[in-house]
């Protein structure tokens, strides 16, 4: 159903890759690398027979412990999740251990964490991390906003019934779904978020 209102939320589920941190995998040279054309990564490992699936989890471990490694916030991420009055949850398609090492360099907390470990093989765009993540901050999908760069955040929010957050980069949209807003950067997030809690909300 179309989201029109502009309540603030009660929580904020947010991507990582793209969004909070600045782009760096380069997922067509991973998939390049597994073999695996141009299916989604996670999707086409399941289907592996187990020695290729080591070899392919392989590959995609050293990615990610280099995109973490190497990981920069987006500009306005830290003023983002200094802002109060929100429960928090990251969620993201990346391992447990990449996660924890972004977190760490970064010194960023969230109240839930769900990782691919966590999604018992349902990930983004399914919305089954989205619903888990509401159902551990005990709120209702409803009153959240899951905040992405990507299509599979668009679409695992309208999936799970989550007011959508689309962030452009300055880019054209090159999926067919609607978000329920789009915003250039995290400083016109902020804006968005505290015009909500304001006055006219």
């Amino acid at each position: 159903m179309p989201m029109t209102h502009r309540r603030a939320p009660r929580a904020l589920l947010f991507d990582m890759d793209g969004t909070l941190t600045e782009p760096y995998l380069d997922f067509a040279g991973i998939r390049a690398e597994m073999g695996v054309g141009d299916r989604p990564l996670l999707e086409a490992m399941a289907e592996m027979s187990p020695a290729e699936r080591a070899a392919a989890e392989a590959i995609l471990h050293r990615h990610e412990d280099r995109a973490a490694a190497e990981s920069v916030l987006n500009p306005g991420c830290a003023e983002l999740m200094s802002e109060r009055g929100f429960r928090t949850a990251l969620i993201t398609r990346n391992s447990r251990k990449s996660v924890a090492c972004v977190l760490q360099k970064h010194a960023l907390q969230f109240d839930v964490l769900v990782t691919r470990e966590d999604a018992n093989g349902k990930f983004k765009p399914d919305p089954f991390p989205l619903l888990h993540a509401c159902e551990a901050l005990g709120v209702e999908p409803a009153e959240a906003w899951m905040i992405g760069d990507g299509s599979y955040d668009v679409l695992a929010g309208a999936a799970a019934g989550t007011p959508t957050v689309w962030i452009s980069h300055g880019t054209r949209k090159e999926f067919a779904v609607q978000p329920w807003r789009t915003v250039q950067d995290l400083h016109e997030l902020l804006r968005l978020l505290r015009d909500a809690a304001g006055p006219a909300a």
